[in-house]
């Protein structure tokens, strides 16, 4: 495809600004509409993986992101009552050495901020703000969209990079509205010197219980402890990102956990809660010159750490079909057929996860042990990650 072609985004977060800054590398022209009226901190931690820290290398994203990333030394599993140890895997110099790139623990914010800036200083034209595309048509010269304000638009392709509650996804796939999958997110940062000493540790943490886990990891590097408690909670349907709860009602549910998980959940400055939603593999992306990509595609549950991963992955992939091919119909049918297997496994195996983490065997001290010792096994934790870590989206043939 020429790169003379302008493309345009919808959306942009974490998907469409990767794709942008891919597309802009390749050549291409882009347009970027967003939303939003202002483009801020929303959310907390995110984990970036080596399959989408080489992309972030790859854009030249390395320098900026170092200032803000923790690079934590390892993983490790804690049992929810007695505090019980095991590692999951190294992090750092050995993540290197197997994977060829870092495995970075950020805060969403500061990776959002540089992807906006690496825009705006690369591109011919700043995102555009207060700009939701509430409709699309594609026809054989190209893409016309309609913006909220009733402004008309065309571009060579759009791309729906427009999130779980993609508008654009409803049109295209029909009525598809995700389901409460039963479990509620606490969320919130500490600042990691309230913390006791050996709380502070440059390491993961993925505590679990019957019914619940916690997660913690450093962020914005090493000055705060990102925590999210996950929750099996019939009946909440909230999925806003900015609900506030209570430390009283965070430790109604997590305040029986060993005093680690007291002291982290104590410490949150403003703990949020949000229901989280869940989907089913779905074909369909590409249609004609619009396609789907990041959440508004293959939406996931947290439990691999992939959302962020996959969204970058899709930027590189996407990027790469649409230097190859002649029109942009071509390029997004090839794109949906190189990632709708890989996303699909990992939105299934996330969902896997889910239950690995809530065990009913872990309320039993006589099994409890038994169970963590023989789920983490060293080959098991190798079979159900490095798959996903191992994956180049620079290099998967096309």
């Amino acid at each position: 495809m020429t790169t003379a072609a302008r493309i345009a985004i919808a959306g942009a977060g974490v998907a469409g600004l990767t794709t942008a800054l891919a597309l802009l590398q390749q050549g291409f022209k882009v347009d970027v509409f967003e939303q939003a009226s202002q483009l801020g901190e929303l959310g907390a931690g995110l984990q970036i993986s080596p399959n989408g820290s080489r992309v972030l290398q790859a854009l030249g994203l390395e320098a900026a992101l170092k200032t803000c990333v923790s690079q934590a030394q390892g993983k490790e599993i804690r049992m929810w009552n007695t505090g019980q140890r095991w590692k999951l895997f190294d992090l750092g110099e050995d993540c290197l050495a197997r994977f060829g790139a870092p495995y970075w623990m950020v805060h969403r914010g500061d990776l959002h901020r540089v992807l906006v800036e690496a825009f705006n200083a690369r591109s011919d034209r700043p995102v555009r703000l207060n700009a939701r595309v509430v409709n699309a048509r594609s026809t054989e010269a190209g893409v016309t969209f309609e913006l909220n304000d009733g402004s008309q638009h065309r571009a060579d392709g759009l791309l729906a990079a427009d999130g779980v509650h993609s508008v654009l996804r409803e049109q295209l796939l029909g009525e598809d509205k995700a389901q409460f999958t039963g479990l509620l997110a606490w969320r919130g940062l500490v600042p990691v010197e309230r913390l006791s000493a050996h709380l502070q540790a440059p390491v993961g943490t993925n505590w679990v219980g019957p019914g619940a886990h916690v997660i913690t990891y450093p962020v914005r590097g090493g000055q705060l402890m990102n925590v999210v408690g996950i929750i099996e909670r019939e009946g909440w349907r909230s999925e806003s990102w900015t609900e506030r709860g209570t430390h009283a009602e965070l430790l109604q549910d997590f305040g029986h956990w060993h005093a680690d998980v007291c002291e982290l959940m104590s410490a949150i400055e403003q703990p949020f809660k949000w229901a989280l939603l869940g989907r089913a593999p779905q074909t369909g992306w590409a249609q004609g010159r619009v396609c789907l990509l990041g959440d508004a595609a293959h939406p996931t549950l947290p439990f691999l750490a992939q959302g962020a991963n996959m969204a970058i992955e899709d930027a590189a992939v996407m990027a790469r079909c649409l230097a190859l091919d002649a029109s942009p119909a071509q390029a997004f049918v090839r794109f949906e057929k190189l990632r709708w297997q890989r996303t699909a496994d990992i939105v299934n195996r996330s969902r896997d996860n889910a239950q690995r983490f809530h065990n009913p065997q872990l309320s039993d001290p006589d099994k409890a042990v038994d169970y963590v010792s023989s789920e983490w096994e060293p080959e098991k934790v190798r079979r159900r990650y490095d798959w996903m870590f191992e994956y180049d989206p620079l290099k998967v043939p096309l």
